[in-house]
């Protein structure tokens, strides 16, 4: 790969290869598989496989009338979400400058829906209100991020020009007529991507007893009945398909009212509970007991050494795994989805794989996963470099569409090794380095399923009432996703990658 240089503010400047970054994310895997358990425990997972595959090729739905209403509420919590998470997350990008603003929304993304859920429930119970903030709290953290910086790279002319000679405009309504419609589409754009994101977050809010279609899944996985499972997975994959059919702008307005109809975002509230989770419940014990300084560092200390430093070391151990193996999957799979390699029947049968593969969340490729290999690290790796191969290798076929071939190029292997990768590698780079803290944010919310991430004890601390603990886990979770988010920014400034701000989540 050729040099690239950064300026660095000093005539020296900053060089850095893209094949630097690539040795130093493998060298960081290979290290990180000595901490990694990566053990099959179940006795019998062919069996169970094989009992599995029969249930996806006969798929049972024994009651129409809970399919349906789970369906309803899997769509009534996710456009609820959304769009209270679309208002939020305007009115953050306004400010997106103001380095608190950044700080707040890098904050509330870092921790993951399920962690939000967790928290909410113990303040209004396991209610619709629960599931909206849930999905509502991190992704307007998302999309504050996503729409402040469309903002910030629009072209300004407009509104130089305008506001030079105005004298009575507000500076909201030159906002609206100047910044605002050059950036609308892209706004609609990737919120439409993130709706389809949510709907898969409300799947997930059914595995804590949401009646989403993820609370039937995760008993018909539990209880073996693997047709009930496949006709609710078939059910999904035709949700997300069609989409791009039944998402029309005019109808909007109406499914958010049939939404708030069908499940109020409704919740039980009381003032003084309220008041002594925050004052009582999420303080260290020892200072609820009247403990000082030395009681406070045995406890913090018993905690780190038995929870968090084992929490922490899991969690990126698993996530580095999982990147470098994101990473192959993706290079690998995207000619699936490229013309350079295949013609237009296969190259839609194959983008047809990644799309489905995409599709299916994380933790529910995860927990499927479980019911064969038992709870080590295996299903978290494959469920995470599955999801997120897909979604790489989906968006590298997209941008291969873009190269010009000569005449007279190579076929086949030398045309991928030669002609097609080297050109889409700072491309892969970008995107796999975006996916970065996502990886992080799903590893850490794993350990729900029995892994030993923090999220294993994040949730072991919910389920003992051990609220303060809960607490300090999540906090390291958000803090450890907020510098891999950095060090992934580091990276990509020092690669001089810049990309536009659509592609940053990986449509």
């Amino acid at each position: 790969m050729p040099k690239l240089m950064v300026s660095t503010g000093n005539s020296k400047g900053f060089f850095v290869k893209s094949h630097h970054v690539s040795l130093l994310l493998v060298v960081l895997a290979l290290f990180c598989l000595g901490f990694a358990d990566l053990e099959i425990i179940s006795t019998q997972p062919w069996a169970e496989l094989q009992r599995f595959g029969s249930g996806l090729l006969h798929p049972n739905i024994p009651s129409w009338v809970e399919l349906l209403h789970s369906l309803a509420a899997t769509l009534a919590f996710a456009l609820q979400g959304i769009a209270l998470a679309a208002l939020l997350g305007f009115i953050l990008a306004i400010h997106y400058q103001r380095t608190w603003v950044r700080a707040l929304c890098a904050f509330v993304r870092a921790i993951h829906e399920l962690f939000w859920a967790l928290i909410f429930i113990q303040l209004f119970g396991l209610t619709p209100l629960t599931g909206l903030l849930a999905i509502a709290l991190p992704y307007a953290g998302t999309l504050a991020k996503i729409y402040g910086e469309l903002l910030e790279e629009a072209d300004k002319a407009p509104h130089k020009n305008v506001a030079s000679g105005a004298h009575s405009q507000s500076g909201l309504s030159l906002f609206i007529y100047t910044r605002l419609p050059l950036v609308w589409r892209s706004f609609c754009t990737y919120t439409a991507y993130r709706f389809e994101c949510a709907i898969r977050s409300s799947v997930i809010l059914g595995f804590i007893g949401l009646p989403t279609i993820g609370f039937h899944l995760e008993s018909a996985l539990g209880d073996g009945h693997y047709s009930y499972a496949a006709a609710l997975i078939y059910t999904l994959f035709v949700l997300i398909f069609l989409l791009k059919y039944c998402l029309k702008k005019r109808l909007l307005p109406l499914y958010l009212l049939a939404a708030i109809i069908y499940i109020p975002p409704t919740g039980r509230f009381s003032w003084e509970f309220f008041v002594r989770f925050f004052s009582q419940d999420i303080v260290p014990t020892p200072l609820q007991n009247g403990g000082g300084f030395s009681e406070l560092y045995q406890w913090f200390s018993t905690l780190f050494q038995q929870q968090l430093m084992p929490g922490i070391i899991n969690t990126v151990a698993l996530s580095q795994i999982a990147l470098l193996l994101t990473a192959t999957v993706a290079l690998c799979a995207f000619p699936l989805n490229s013309s350079l390699f295949l013609n237009k029947f296969a190259q839609r049968c194959g983008d047809s794989v990644l799309i489905i593969s995409r599709t299916l969340p994380e933790y529910l490729l995860a927990f499927i996963a479980l019911l064969f290999v038992g709870p080590s690290m295996l299903p978290a790796i494959f469920a995470l470099t599955l999801h997120n191969g897909a979604i790489i290798a989906h968006l590298l076929g997209q941008f291969s569409e873009q190269l010009k071939l000569r005449n007279d190029a190579s076929t086949g292997i030398n045309r991928y090794v030669y002609e097609i990768v080297p050109r889409l590698y700072r491309q892969f780079l970008a995107l796999l380095l975006y996916r970065w803290e996502v990886i992080m944010r799903e590893t850490a919310i794993l350990g729900m399923l029995g892994i030993t991430t923090l999220g294993f004890y994040i949730d072991s601390a919910f389920e003992e009432f051990r609220f303060d603990r809960a607490i300090v886990l999540i906090l390291a979770s958000a803090l450890i996703n907020i510098m891999a988010d950095t060090f992934a920014r580091y990276l990509r400034q020092r690669l001089h990658i810049k990309e536009s701000p659509l592609s940053k989540d990986c449509l």
